[in-house]
């Protein structure tokens, strides 16, 4: 944009705010590998908010400096990175680019007001990442563009602008243009040209980064056709976005625009969500202290993006749901924050990051905190009032003392012990509730064992820790299977589930194979005579009964029926028989899995004046029952789920083949949008245990699914015959 003169906020304090216009919340969208994380520690560095080497004070990354994402390489995880730009307090929130944690990038999302989409020049744009802009746009969030990694060989920043204006501007392609084009230095040996500048279109100047430094200076002739060549686009493409029609009248006249008015427009345009600047960045050279386009990127961020005053006002309502007035963003309104993030520290132990939406938030004050529609997923309801501890900004490991935190801005607060992540915090004799944001459901299931007594006895506890922080992950205690299981979004964020269960709760655990819910039927009717007899010594056994099994519709559950005459049966005795038969159908007659669906009748038996008694009978009840169960046929019943699969119209055809090949029925298909269909398919849940890892390799991570569960019905013979063979097996 403009050469305006800005200074850096000073390193080792945190930037501090007495107004929402003078913040701004951008939240860094893009693939694993497009280089967030390196963009803000060079956008950091430009700030003067570390040093040369990246490092804040205690030598710690400002970003991914959890040991869980040194030893991954990658972010796991939403941080936030505050730093000062010309008196404007940016934060900066870096996101996980892998899909496994899209928890934490929506989470970023909510937290912010503007979007900055990071594509490297090298990889190009991913289906994952265009969704998310779908999803930005659907809700009008401004976004502007980045382009990374010009220093690669293969690098094209003409090529990748065309590519960005197909997939994000598909709509309207004079919404996505750049804001600057590169300025090539001498080609190395490998005939590749870096990017040592940039020519700013708008204001017509060539910022030089060839000393290690940028230098701005005016064009030279060559320079300034290229610039006027491509000015004229971007204004039109601002002025048109913005809506001034004015503007555009004295622009077709030929009047000269001046630069302050195009950024005025420029920023307007922004702020509807219509335009998306693109503009290019690079890490700082060694011993630079400012990065390719890193200034002119934090000169859009505090001239261009919106502040949090901008926001649509935030609807709310109270705690039991009746209607309350929306919020803005006002330091004197209503107190209305939403927890974003939750984590743990070993020493301060829970830290919560708020997101304060109106009023203003002071440590050691008591906050009404609102917690509502995650209790399928372990997150228990809850309306409490807690003391909040101290008020801290964040920066890399450090913690910096807050005195207040206004509306608008983020910080983290300490001591919420039994707020979670996107609950409400807000005034004790004024409770608000905002309503979550929507998040992904845990697909992938990964049952576990504790590896000790010592970690069984901590194992509770720390799986409540751990669902506590993160709501994309649901804690299951099955009860048919006998199973403690935790539902996660895929393979990395079950690795990252099992390593913080170690590191941070000492609790170790094993991963054993997940089990689906089998049951057990009679496939035709059979006899069975249960004989309990024993003498040895004393008081003896005696119990004899005949039981006939019929099967029954699904969804009949165990019928018992009484039809024994004459007294065979003493009355007093007939309960026992049917409880040792509900007892031998819950441990199963065939694999050990729960019998359903069967109607047992009682029509004979015997007894004795002395040794029948409660026991026996329920033994001779079970025996009968597994006597009838080895004439009969029985059928292994296995779970049956619903899918609707939402993926591109491309990847119609290979989702269906591999729904096939799962055993699979598709049921229907419909369109679900421009260029994407959902299919509705019922499929054996033993068939989709790793669906959701193996549907984003077919998809190429644009595929979406959900399952609910539809009914039992028999598996095929084949597989059966595998199943008793394993459970004979114990395994």
């Amino acid at each position: 944009m403009g050469a305006t003169s800005h200074q850096a906020g000073a390193a080792g304090r945190a930037p501090t705010v007495d107004r929402p216009s003078s913040v701004r919340n951008v939240v860094l969208v893009g693939h694993t590998g497009a280089g967030k994380t390196t963009l803000v520690e060079a956008l950091a560095l430009t700030a003067g908010a570390v040093n040369r080497a990246g490092r804040v004070e205690d030598g710690t990354a400002v970003s991914d400096y959890d040991d869980i994402e040194h030893r991954q390489q990658r972010s796991v995880q939403l941080s936030l990175v505050p730093v000062e730009w010309g008196g404007i307090k940016i934060n900066l929130l870096d996101t996980p680019g892998y899909a496994d944690f899209v928890g934490e990038l929506r989470a970023g999302l909510r937290a912010a007001d503007a979007a900055l989409f990071v594509v490297s020049s090298s990889d190009g744009i991913d289906g994952a990442t265009r969704m998310v802009w779908d999803e930005c746009a659907a809700v009008g969030m401004p976004r502007a563009i980045v382009i990374t990694h010009l220093e690669a060989a293969r690098a094209d920043y003409a090529q990748m602008t065309t590519v960005c204006g197909e997939f994000f501007g598909a709509e309207d392609p004079d919404a996505v243009i750049p804001l600057y084009l590169p300025l090539y230095g001498p080609r190395g040996q490998d005939g590749h040209a870096p990017v040592a500048g940039l020519l700013g279109l708008l204001s017509r100047r060539v910022y030089d980064y060839t000393s290690g430094e940028r230098v701005e200076r005016d064009p030279e002739p060559d320079e300034l056709a290229l610039i006027s060549d491509a000015r004229s686009r971007l204004i039109e493409g601002i002025i048109a976005e913005s809506e001034d029609e004015s503007l555009m009248d004295r622009y077709l006249g030929g009047e000269d625009i001046d630069v302050k008015t195009l950024v005025d427009d420029l920023e307007r345009a922004v702020a509807r969500g219509t335009f998306h600047p693109v503009l290019m960045a690079a890490p700082a050279a060694d011993g630079a202290r400012q990065g390719l386009g890193t200034v002119e990127l934090l000169e859009l961020v505090t001239g261009g993006f919106p502040t949090p005053l901008e926001r649509a006002a935030v609807p709310v309502t109270a705690p039991d749901g009746a209607d309350r007035p929306a919020v803005t963003c006002d330091p004197d309104g209503p107190l209305v924050a939403e927890v974003v993030k939750t984590s743990s520290d070993p020493y301060v132990g829970r830290v919560s990051l708020v997101r304060v939406f109106s009023g203003t938030l002071r440590p050691e004050e008591t906050v009404h905190v609102s917690g509502h529609g995650l209790a399928d997923r372990g997150h228990e309801d809850h309306d409490v009032d807690e003391r909040i501890g101290a008020l801290t900004s964040p920066f890399g490991k450090q913690q910096r003392t807050l005195t207040q935190v206004i509306a608008g801005d983020l910080a983290c607060v300490a001591k919420l012990t039994r707020a979670e992540t996107g609950d409400t915090l807000s005034a004790k004799d004024r409770p608000l509730l905002m309503e979550p944001w929507p998040m992904p459901d845990p697909l992938l299931p990964l049952a576990i064992e504790a590896h000790s007594k010592a970690d069984e006895d901590k194992l509770s506890q720390g799986l409540a820790r751990l669902v506590a922080e993160d709501p994309t992950m649901r804690l299951e205690q099955n009860p048919h299977t006998h199973q403690v299981v935790l539902w996660c979004l895929g393979e990395a964020h079950q690795d990252v589930a099992l390593e913080r269960l170690r590191t941070r709760y000492g609790v170790q655990v094993d991963p054993v194979p997940h089990k689906v819910s089998l049951r057990e039927t009679f496939g035709s009717a059979a006899a069975g005579r249960g004989r309990h007899v024993k003498q040895s010594g004393g008081h003896g056994q005696f119990a004899i009964c005949e039981i006939e099994v019929e099967p029954l519709p699904p969804g009949s559950g165990i019928e018992f029926v009484d039809k024994v005459v004459g007294g065979a049966v003493p009355r007093q005795f007939i309960p026992s028989v049917e409880k040792g038969v509900r007892a031998q159908a819950a441990r199963g007659v065939a694999a050990g899995y729960p019998l359903v669906d069967v109607r047992i009748t009682l029509v004979d038996g015997k007894a004795h004046s002395v040794d029948s008694s409660d026991a026996a009978f329920q033994t001779a009840g079970a025996l009968a029952l597994r006597e009838a169960a080895a004439d009969a046929r029985i059928h292994l019943l296995e779970p049956v789920a619903e899918l609707a699969v939402l993926v591109p119209d491309e990847y119609v055809g290979p989702v269906m083949s591999d729904l096939a090949g799962r055993r699979g029925r598709v049921v229907g298909t419909e369109q679900a949008g421009p260029g994407r269909t959902q299919i509705r398919a019922e499929i054996p849940e033993i068939e989709i245990g790793r669906y959701a890892v193996e549907l984003r390799s077919v998809s190429h991570g644009t595929g979406r699914f959900t399952r609910a569960y539809a009914r039992h019905e028999p598996m095929p013979p084949q597989i059966a015959e595998k199943v008793r063979e394993q459970a004979g097996k114990g395994t």
